[in-house]
């Protein structure tokens, strides 16, 4: 006599098991990129608008704007920060501060931010949105060639 034994499972059951889970993954993977791109477009957003603040501070004082960058040597352009967050190689933003198109930097200032550059997390990329920009005339834009709109990323 042979004892069928009915515990366990099929190699079937088993195979559909692994699919549902691996499709069940790969949607909680996208999803959750995205969220990771959001939450780091938000820490550019934000320092934007805090350095934008700086600029401002600064205006009042100088009656003029400031340039700066990384590569900054003056003291007073080494006060601002050209990264998004507390640290550059955690930063997923690289910010660089220039008079507007047209303009001078008495009247008015072009603040920059550039998703993963060498010089901060070049693991960050934002397709969509590319680089987020903000004047002191209050003016925000990006610049891409995603499917971003002003609406979406700002």
């Amino acid at each position: 006599m042979r004892n069928n034994n009915t515990d366990g499972f099929t190699l079937i059951e088993l195979m559909v098991t692994m699919a549902v889970i691996a499709i069940l993954g790969s949607v909680a993977m996208v999803s959750y990129r995205s969220s990771v791109t959001k939450a780091k477009r938000s820490e550019g957003k934000t320092a934007l608008l805090m350095l934008m603040q700086q600029e401002e501070k600064f205006y009042t004082q100088n009656n003029s704007y400031i340039v700066f960058s990384k590569a900054s040597t003056d003291a007073s352009e080494k006060k601002f920060r050209w990264y998004s967050t507390d640290a550059a190689n955690k930063s997923a933003y690289e910010i660089v501060a220039t008079a507007c198109t047209g303009d001078t930097i008495q009247n008015c200032v072009l603040l920059t931010a550039t998703p993963g550059t060498t010089n901060v997390d070049s693991n960050f990329t934002d397709p969509d949105c590319g680089k987020l920009t903000l004047t002191s005339t209050g003016v925000k834009a990006i610049v891409t060639s995603g499917t971003g709109t002003k609406e979406t990323c700002w």
